[in-house]
């Protein structure tokens, strides 16, 4: 039996210590600098409130299903579709859009301003269809040997699809639609890539796909921290040892392979193999101290934008609010250009907020609702002094009071803000960072930093700013990935 130590109880460092704890073959051990399991997937409980930390809803739920059967478990959780999928609030329209997945609903909910919506929306849909599943096996679930592997394997996708590699997400809505309305709408979810669609490659409308017709949005019954605590359940049965408030700072080689870690008290922790669920960027910077991931280079590179998050426990109930909803103003293109590289907070925020109280009555005590709100911001490369949070956090509140007719101030019953420095320093997000890398395409696939490191052969990654990507789907098969690396170069241990 082999020693094995993951750094980070993220979903992806959990979901790889599940698959490697199915044959008992490694005595495993999981490190994790916050007090609690799931990195930003985690929970905030607060006066009789209950909040889902960061992530609040779940696509490509078969992933899921995958994992727990991977790991030889049945999948505990129960999922509840969300449709309408989420709604759309602009400035100055009364009445929020909602986005639903039947074809013929849509098309009445935009009637009004784009005219033979569902066949727009059904042609546009296929045609991402047809990239995600012409690329899904062949690229995203693959590992590469190399670049020329990568290469390879990228010649193998139709060449109908090169459009999608020099397009961006706001050329293909802007060619398909003709509303403003309808090309922000299809376009928000470059948001959920911690980027916009000024920026993100055309090959994430694919994101569009999977969410409209291939498998929707599903919230997790008991909240998406659900997830974490029904996976942490069955690695504590297995006997997987968790180690908490525990932060690696560095690391002692021997022979070229790494086989101890260092914590920030000075405790050291001896292992065969080692599985950073850290950024993968950052953790060869700053623990690793390579200088191809210097500070000045990392700086360099593009990442997510920043959370801004607040947390309300209010009395009362806001009857027009659904699951996701989305809070946008009226100027689109000057804010998602200029999003990314303030040095001052929104004055007129762009967010998204999350009423799980509107799934189930376990989030809220009775007669309340629990809300999460989103505002992505600058990270601290370009906004490093957040003394400002409250100032922001209310003009979020002013705002999103008007948007639903409904005095969220006066009602706030408990509150929490969690600005991209607290973010940072709870759980190492690089410059506070959301998401890890973005998704440029000189960011993508064997351009992505290795789930195996170069130097060290018993150092592998697995999670966001590694390959395949962002998003919990993403993640899940970040870590079907790692753990066939590590049973390749092991083979059955025991």
């Amino acid at each position: 039996m082999k020693k094995l130590i993951i750094i980070g109880s993220g979903l992806g460092g959990l979901s790889t210590a599940l698959r490697l704890s199915k044959n008992r073959d490694y005595e495993i051990t999981i490190l994790e600098k916050y007090k609690t399991p799931g990195g930003r997937m985690n929970i905030i409980e607060q006066d009789g409130f209950r909040f889902d930390m960061g992530p609040s809803f779940m696509s490509m739920t078969y992933e899921l299903d995958d994992l727990f059967k991977s790991a030889g478990a049945e999948n505990p959780l129960q999922l509840d579709e969300l449709d309408p999928i989420y709604q759309v609030f602009f400035e100055g329209k009364e009445k929020p859009r909602k986005i639903w997945k039947d074809l013929e609903k849509i098309e009445k909910e935009f009637a009004d301003i784009e005219p033979d919506l569902s066949r727009k929306l059904d042609e546009y849909l296929s045609r991402a269809g047809e990239f995600f599943h012409d690329t899904e096996d062949k690229v995203v679930k693959s590992n590469y040997t190399g670049m020329l592997n990568y290469l390879a394997k990228l010649s193998r996708v139709p060449l109908k699809h090169i459009p999608y590699l020099v397009k961006t997400m706001w050329d293909q809505v802007n060619k398909t639609f003709d509303s403003e309305e309808v090309k922000i709408i299809f376009s928000l979810v470059a948001f959920f890539l911690g980027s916009t669609p000024f920026k993100t490659p055309a090959i994430y409308s694919l994101l569009n796909y999977t969410e409209m017709r291939y498998n929707g949005y599903w919230a997790i019954k008991g909240g998406m921290y659900k997830v974490i605590e029904e996976i942490v359940k069955i690695l504590e049965s297995r006997g997987v040892k968790f180690v908490f408030n525990t932060e690696i700072v560095g690391v002692s080689n021997s022979n070229g392979k790494l086989n101890e870690l260092v914590d920030s008290n000075g405790g050291k922790w001896q292992a065969d193999i080692f599985v950073s669920n850290s950024d993968a960027a950052a953790f060869r910077g700053q623990v690793l101290n390579r200088e191809k991931f210097s500070e000045d280079k990392l700086d360099k590179m593009h990442w997510t934008l920043a959370p801004f998050t607040i947390y309300l426990g209010v009395k009362g109930k806001i009857n027009n609010l659904i699951h996701h909803n989305y809070f946008l103003g009226s100027n689109f293109k000057d804010y998602a250009d200029t999003i990314f590289t303030s040095s001052i907070s929104p004055q007129k925020p762009y967010y998204y907020v999350n009423a799980t109280s509107k799934s189930g009555d376990e989030f809220a005590p009775e007669g309340c609702e629990n809300l999460f709100i989103l505002c992505p911001v600058p990270d601290m490369r370009f906004k490093e002094d957040w003394s400002d949070k409250e100032e922001l956090a209310d003009n979020i509140i002013d705002d999103f009071s008007k948007r639903v007719n409904f005095d969220v101030k006066s009602n706030i019953l408990t509150k929490k803000i969690l600005a991209p420095d607290d973010w940072a320093s709870m759980l190492n997000l690089y410059k506070g960072s959301g998401l890890g890398l973005a998704h440029d395409l000189n960011q993508v696939g064997a351009f992505r930093p290795k789930n195996k490191d170069e130097e060290f052969p018993n150092l592998y990654y697995v999670g966001a700013s590694t390959t395949p990507g962002t998003g919990l789907p993403m993640v899940i098969i970040s870590s079907k990935l790692v753990t066939e690396r590590i049973t390749n170069d092991f083979g059955t241990i025991s």
